[in-house]
């Protein structure tokens, strides 16, 4: 598609949104009058019927009590229509993560005796969480509540939304519902944990309904940086609550239609209850580019590299991104090598599932890239955030088994560093360019777009829904925060906007939203097979031991308190023991005399004469050097009943 195809299609588009606009029918606010869905059995899936346009009905609103305004509408021309209080409970709204935080989303909608969740994602450690894999959320109040849920509901695929189903399956055998794509990358990760034989699992479609007890979940499609992602409608008795997930308005996507804003209009018209929604890009005016834009950068880049050897390291889920760099490597006659554990599950689903397009013969196998020459070949690799491991990474150092780089590579890092990436991102650069690669970042050039909307997104996400009531979520306190104020220049009033937190209950209905009840919820750590085993105090002799080192101090005494051997000193860490031979000799009489001040002929309480050494030994070696060991000591006790010992024998 040429420039002025592309520029055609995007007038169609935008002529489209302007009908959609014009159409949509006067807000109605009479949320107790909301229809829900028929109760249907848990697994049902039935298709979203077209909604019937009803003329708006005009209501004066003169002799109106304060009281009865309680259930009006935000909108400042108060269209709304004052609603009667409603005698439903209220829909409880449970954050257990993804608030405060960029990762490890996850939400609970309980109504009465009955719960759904929306995703179940995790995150990655930040630099404090020393020797952590990943983080996933606390799931103690869904274990105490196992027998309410009615389902799992997932909005898209992305490591922050699907990250810890396993560890949720693991505990509670609950159905999952998810887009075809979102379902497969599910599938792989319970396949690693033998958990896909008992698991159940529902691919649904965008429109469809899941009836879930009382409750029913609509999924709504959405742009996003990976297929098949949407937003979901659920629907409650006390009313419908949007929450977005992850999105932004494409209107020239690489795959797959736009953004479906008339429903989430139809929706707004009718009355919506709460809007959840993606607050990620709160703090950039303007909307999100197209993805497009990024495939026509990496075909000129394509274009103008025709000597070299390309690498593109991008998200693995970033299927429309790997599609674009695939598109170009046909059009400029090279084949395509796939790099990296993850991008090679996520290349394969893909193809198998129709969602990645590539002539036969173009994929071919990373180990014989060494034997083609630069020009006929590209490597679409991982490693775009700078994780150690990464394959990117490898080839920075020298250590991949398969590619090795020389100054005839040209590497494209297409994403932007998530928060707290950014030393790793710029050390792989700098690696990569002592080697003497040519590197493309997104700091200088246009190769990657963000998948979540901005601010002008945000504002028509807020107008086409018109909710009573706004809640962001998804990003840190500051993305919130922006996000609330955006609502309030739509003409929100402060009392129906409500920035929330982890764990804290929010209990809604069209007479009140509040906060006051709260549940347990944070981190829970992986470190290995252990889930949960490593916590603070874990974290912090980690810490300890990395920033000082440790020293351990052995001595072993009779039963009666005598000093039979040592101390013995170990260091590790903290001091080189053959340069430091005086130190740790005046050691050994600090503790020594800290023994024998603490032992006695009658008591023998160790545990207190363990503390009495490492105070010693920690005050001396502080005054001595500055520093603070982890100090361990260890009291080895032998009977004197079982040697013939002389007074000689005593130290």
């Amino acid at each position: 598609m040429n420039h002025t195809q592309r520029a055609k299609q995007q007038k169609a588009n935008l002529d489209k949104l302007d009908k959609i606009l014009a159409n949509l029918p006067e807000a109605q606010y009479d949320h107790s009058a909301e229809e829900i869905p028929e109760k249907k059995p848990a697994k049902s899936v039935k298709k979203q019927p077209a909604a019937k346009k009803q003329p708006a009905k005009k209501e004066s609103a003169k002799n109106v009590s304060a009281e009865e305004k309680k259930g009006w509408s935000w909108n400042r021309k108060k269209r709304g229509r004052p609603t009667a209080a409603s005698k439903n409970p209220p829909l409880r709204i449970i954050p257990l993560g993804g608030l405060g935080e960029i990762g490890k989303n996850i939400t609970a909608y309980e109504y009465e005796n009955e719960i759904i969740i929306v995703d179940c994602g995790m995150a990655f450690p930040d630099e404090e969480m020393l020797g952590i894999d990943l983080v996933i959320p606390d799931f103690t109040y869904l274990e105490e509540n196992k027998d309410k849920i009615k389902g799992l509901f997932i909005t898209h695929g992305h490591e922050d939304h699907i990250g810890a189903v396993p560890y949720l399956l693991q505990k509670l055998n609950i159905p999952v519902y998810a887009t075809r794509f979102s379902m497969a990358l599910i599938e792989n990760k319970l396949a690693e944990k033998n958990l896909l034989a008992n698991a159940k699992l529902n691919v649904v479609k965008p429109g469809d309904i899941v009836a879930a007890g009382i409750m029913s979940v609509e999924f709504i499609y959405v742009n996003h940086s990976i297929p098949d992602s949407c937003a979901l409608a659920i629907h409650t008795p006390a009313g419908v609550v949007i929450q977005t997930g992850d999105f932004k308005i494409d209107f020239t996507p690489i795959r797959g239609g736009i953004i479906d804003l008339a429903r989430f209009g139809e929706l707004g018209s009718k009355g919506v209850l709460a809007l959840l929604s993606d607050s990620t890009n709160a703090e950039r005016p303007g909307s999100t580019p197209s993805e497009r834009t990024v495939g026509e950068s990496i075909d000129v880049i394509f274009k103008n590299a025709a000597d070299k050897r390309i690498i593109v390291a991008t998200f693995s889920s970033n299927v429309h991104r790997v599609q674009m760099v695939i598109d170009s490597a046909v059009k400029y006659g090279r084949k395509v090598a796939v790099s990296g554990r993850s991008m090679e599950q996520v290349v394969a689903k893909a193809l198998e599932l129709g969602y990645l397009e590539a002539p036969a013969g173009t994929v071919i196998p990373v180990d014989s890239v060494n034997r083609m020459s630069e020009s006929e070949v590209c490597i679409i690799t991982t490693g775009s955030q700078g994780e150690p491991m990464s394959a990117l990474t490898r080839m920075s150092t020298g250590d991949h088994k398969k590619v090795n780089l020389t100054c005839r590579d040209l590497v494209i890092i297409s994403a932007y560093p998530i928060p707290g990436n950014e030393k790793d991102v710029d050390k792989v650069v700098n690696e990569l360019m002592k080697i003497g690669c040519e590197v493309v970042y997104e700091r200088y050039s246009q190769i990657h777009v963000s998948g979540h909307a901005c601010q002008d997104e945000q504002k028509l996400m807020l107008a086409l829904t018109k909710p009573q009531y706004f809640i962001p979520v998804h990003g840190e306190y500051k993305h919130l925060k922006k996000h609330s104020d955006l609502a309030f220049q739509m003409g929100m009033h402060d009392e129906n906007v409500m920035i929330p937190q982890l764990g804290r209950v929010i209990e809604l209905s069209v007479n009140g939203i509040s906060a006051e009840e709260t549940v347990t919820a944070g981190a829970v750590l992986v470190d290995g097979l252990g889930v949960g085993d490593v916590g603070n105090v874990v974290l912090r002799d980690r810490k300890h031991l990395g920033e000082d080192g440790i020293m351990v101090v052995s001595v072993t005494l009779s039963n009666k308190g005598k000093i039979l051997a040592g101390p013995d000193i170990l260091s590790r860490g903290f001091v080189y023991v053959k340069d430091s031979e005086k130190l740790i000799a005046d050691t050994k009489k600090v503790v020594e005399g800290a023994v024998r001040s603490g032992i006695s002929e009658n008591k023998r309480d160790w545990q207190n004469l363990k503390l009495k050494i490492r105070d010693a030994a920690g005050s001396y070696l502080y005054t001595a050097t500055q520093r603070s060991p982890m100090i361990l000591p260890i009291i080895n006790e032998i009977s004197e009943d079982d040697f013939d010992l002389d007074e000689d024998d005593y130290i």
